[in-house]
């Protein structure tokens, strides 16, 4: 891979990434963390990686990267996040978006990454196979369960209303 092919990845790919972890760790700081680690392992192996190959490395990497801040933030507990959610005594409507993401916040994480590859990011099954280094059969059956989670939980009248 080139300098210019590196920058034309960065160009093309970094807002996808962003998405992409905004959406798994719901923490912006995180996801720019996960852009930012992503991009730095390629540099770092920019003499090996094709450049026709770099999204499905940067993909896979960033989905890496997640998984390991997700193992990492079920050590500890934020303590920003205890403060909130002490906080938020009042009862008002959520918003969808709000539930939503509460509802992916209860999946797996590998359940939560294939479900966003495959319906936010609009990816195939075969690519999320290998993004993810799952086999096709596997990849069908996370998005599945990932989606009639979702089903189960948004369908929970007394969340929506």
């Amino acid at each position: 891979m080139t300098p210019s092919e590196y920058n034309t990845a960065v160009d093309l790919h970094a807002d996808g990434i962003y998405r992409f972890a905004l959406k798994h760790l719901r923490d912006e700081e995180l996801a720019k963390d996960v852009v930012q680690e992503s991009f730095a392992r390629l540099w770092s192996k920019v003499e090996e990686v094709d450049g026709g190959k770099a999204k499905s490395y940067l993909f896979t990497t960033a989905h890496h990267v997640m998984v390991d801040e997700v193992r990492k933030g079920q050590r500890s507990t934020r303590m920003e996040e205890f403060h909130l959610d002490m906080n938020q005594t009042s009862q008002h409507q959520p918003d969808l978006k709000q539930v939503l993401d509460a509802a992916l916040a209860t999946l797996p994480a590998v359940q939560r990454s294939v479900v966003l590859l495959r319906d936010l990011e609009g990816y195939s099954y075969e690519e999320i196979a290998e993004l993810t280094q799952l086999n096709l059969a596997q990849v069908k059956v996370y998005i599945y369960r990932g989606r009639t989670a979702l089903k189960e939980y948004i369908g929970q009248l007394d969340l929506v209303i």
